[in-house]
């Protein structure tokens, strides 16, 4: 497939190589970023299986544990972050090993394919279709239909959320049981509200790169980002539409004393809104999708992180759910970051508050 007219944000911290090979056409920086990540050997459980599988053409890791049971086991769907163009099954494996180890669980972990090179709506299609053909086959794996639960972390928890949301009304299927959200981010519309203004530099996920990120998924030309980090993309009336879920008054006041200046926001650009429309659907803005649909949803673990551009996203999703009767457990990391989960495999190197994050979720998911 021919390469995608695309180009990379110079973020901190980059390598060098991967900047040049994008530069020769040869790949991606995230692609090269991940090709180095992937040589890493993969940490190994004698407790637990895992197999190398595919559901119809999606690669999926299968964990298991050794053990018989006498008793279905609960069934975890996973689904890794890494802005669409980053993260693989072998990112997160270690997370998922612990996952079905600790809960003694059957956990899948599913590889959909990535930005830049596929683009919206491939990756929500990938994860809906491989939860869909798990759901059909958990006799096969030995999976209670009563215990399920969909988690993911950064856009990982989109997917999780997203996956939610468009099973959550077949009948055919059986029902989600709990989602689990890690920092997720839940809406591609509002670039200004307090955590974005707060943590537009924070490293491993800066204003810029999320935009790249949302430019490449979407197919929008970074050229329009200051466009859209201004609020120029979207005419009046959306805004005003949106305003009761993405309202800055949503947000509790200890968030915004940080610092928080309202954007005024310009003439609309209509060319941008043209290309960025795709973003107020709620299969890529969860946030956005109505009450009847948010009423419905499973019990609901979120986990923010204070340092993390997408921090307002778990706080204003969190008030939707409970104010439509849907049970919410929040976990607010004080010192977290986005994309501290992925340390806790670190040993002296772990920062503290991801072995937190990976006890809470194993103790919300042993209750089912």
């Amino acid at each position: 497939m021919a390469k995608e007219n695309c180009s990379c944000p110079k973020e901190p911290g980059r390598r060098a190589e991967g900047m040049l090979f994008e530069k020769l056409g040869l790949c991606y920086a995230p692609q090269f970023a991940s090709f180095l990540h992937d040589l890493m050997p993969l940490k190994k459980d004698p407790d637990v299986v895992v197999k190398d599988v595919h559901f119809e053409t999606i690669p999926v890791k299968l964990y298991k544990p050794k053990k018989p049971s006498s008793v279905p086991r609960i069934g975890i769907i996973f689904f890794h972050g890494g802005g669409t163009i980053l993260g693989s099954l072998r990112t997160h494996h270690s997370i998922c090993l612990r996952l079905s180890k600790d809960c003694d669980a059957v956990v899948i972990s599913v590889g959909y394919r990535k930005s830049p090179m596929y683009k919206y709506p491939v990756m929500k299609d990938d994860c809906v279709a491989a939860t869909t053909h798990f759901l059909r086959s958990l006799d096969v794996y030995g999976v209670d239909p009563d215990r399920l639960v969909v988690c993911g972390d950064s856009v990982g928890g989109t997917a999780a959320a997203v996956t939610s949301q468009t099973v959550v009304h077949r009948k055919d299927l059986p029902q989600i049981r709990a989602q689990i959200l890690i920092y997720p981010s839940l809406q591609l519309v509002d670039f200004g509200s307090p955590s974005y203004q707060q943590n537009f530099n924070v490293p491993l996920l800066t204003s810029n790169l999320a935009l790249y990120c949302f430019c490449c998924h979407l197919d929008v030309k970074l050229s329009w980002q200051s466009v859209i980090k201004s609020g120029r993309h979207l005419p009046p009336e959306i805004w005003e539409k949106y305003r009761k879920w993405l309202g800055v008054e949503n947000i509790p006041e200890r968030f915004k004393k940080q610092g928080y200046k309202p954007i005024p926001r310009g003439p609309v650009n209509n060319e941008v809104y043209q290309e960025i429309k795709t973003a107020l659907n709620n299969t890529c803005s969860p946030l956005l999708a109505e009450d009847s649909l948010v009423s419905q949803l499973p019990e609901t673990c979120i986990v923010s992180c204070e340092y993390d551009l997408f921090r307002d996203h778990s706080l204003l999703y969190k008030k939707r759910l409970e104010a439509l009767g849907v049970p919410v457990t929040w976990h607010h990391m004080e010192d977290g970051f986005h994309g501290v989960l992925n340390t806790f495999e670190f040993g002296l190197l772990s920062i503290p508050c991801s072995l937190r994050i990976m006890d809470l979720i194993i103790r919300f998911i042993k209750k089912f």
